[in-house]
């Protein structure tokens, strides 16, 4: 007997698709049919990829063309699966904190590039431009908040919230702060493994009153280790700031940090990269600018990965100074460094409010493999 495809057809409109409730022909299901004699070849495109799906869909094909065409009929069933994009891992929900609006994690891949001058400034302005500002130094082994906002000496109270008790950052300068260095000795070295490091960490998230605030700036540590999953687990992270020198050894770590945030199991937005130490200007010679690191770099490597480059700090002596009494350098009034710190803030809150109106809310990620772990090529 000889097949005809419009028969064929007529009895594939009488299969619903899994799922989607209406018929093969009519959903665009059905790719192509060929006959050949009394043999017959059916492509079918389904989005369900479960082997249960699959199986019913091949069974019902069989079942319509015997029953409604010929009953002798040799058939060949060619079932793709074209399933819908899966969601973003870190789309489970976690732990977010009452009235913490923006969590932004700075980031370095390498050490000494200046991330906790960067943090400490940022929240300095931020607070300037009014918004309510706190800092979780997530340094835990090299903790320098309580030093660059001059509150090494002071200890966060105890209050009591909702009949619990709860850590009280220390506040100057209108940003609140916590950080392991008020809980141990200027000479005491933080000897921990992870574990006890992530502990101490969710102690200083979970059971501090942090009060309403618009931006909390997680000062992280530098690379892409332990702390930084464990701060991406307990917490919704709105995005992500790296921090890089010109200098090549530390845009290579730059692109890890990067990376680490744009794995498939994290997906923390990446709000772009900051070049500090881009030029040096002596004093005596305003008009001179030399790159002692090199030239644009971050700039450059921004615009290699597609991500925003968010603004240049100089090489400045009061910088340093400034981070070492305790007054970080943005305080400072109608100075270059002032105006510098203020840009590159505007930027970040730019692409903060951007990344909200663009993105769906970052939930705290849940890494259940070593896949989380894995190194990432990018």
């Amino acid at each position: 007997m000889k097949l005809e495809k419009q028969d064929i057809l007529k009895a594939l409109e009488t299969i619903t698709v899994p799922g989607e409730g209406q018929n093969m022909v009519a959903s665009g299901a059905v790719k192509n049919v060929m006959t050949f004699g009394d043999e017959v070849i059916v492509d079918i495109t389904i989005a369900n990829p479960t082997l249960q799906a699959k199986k019913k869909t091949e069974v019902e094909i069989l079942k319509a063309i015997h029953e409604q065409v010929y009953e002798k009929a040799k058939i060949t069933i060619n079932v793709k699966v074209d399933a819908p994009a899966a969601k973003p891992k870190n789309e489970i929900k976690g732990k977010a904190i009452p009235g913490i609006k923006n969590i932004i994690a700075v980031a370095s891949g390498k050490g000494g590039v200046g991330k906790s001058t960067v943090t400490a400034n940022l929240a300095v302005t931020l607070s300037k431009m009014g918004f309510k500002v706190g800092v979780l130094d997530a340094d835990i082994y090299g903790p320098s908040m309580p030093i660059m906002f001059d509150v090494e000496n002071e200890r966060p109270l105890a209050t009591t919230i909702d009949g619990k008790s709860k850590m009280k950052p220390v506040e100057n300068y209108g940003v609140k702060i916590l950080s392991i260095g008020f809980f141990t000795q200027p000479n005491q070295a933080v000897v921990w493994r992870g574990p006890m490091a992530a502990k101490a960490l969710n102690q200083m998230i979970f059971d501090a009153h942090w009060g309403e605030l618009d931006f909390m700036l997680i000062d992280l540590p530098p690379g892409t280790g332990d702390i930084h999953l464990s701060i991406m687990q307990s917490l919704p992270i709105t995005g992500a700031v790296v921090v890089s020198t010109p200098q090549n050894v530390a845009l290579a770590d730059a692109k890890k940090g990067v990376a680490m945030f744009q794995q498939e199991s994290i997906n923390v937005p990446v709000l772009g990269i900051i070049e500090n130490m881009a030029y040096f200007t002596p004093e005596e010679l305003p008009n001179n600018k030399y790159y002692i690191f090199g030239q644009e770099g971050a700039k450059n490597l921004a615009s290699d990965l597609n991500v925003r480059f968010l603004g240049e700090i100089p090489l400045v002596q009061s910088i340093r100074e400034a981070g070492d009494l305790g007054r970080p350098a943005a305080m400072q009034t109608a100075t270059p460094l002032e105006k510098a710190f203020e840009k590159l803030t505007q930027n970040v809150v730019e692409e903060v409010v951007k990344r909200n109106d663009d993105l769906p809310p970052t939930e705290a990620i849940k890494i259940t493999t070593m896949a989380g772990c894995s190194a990432v090529k990018k």
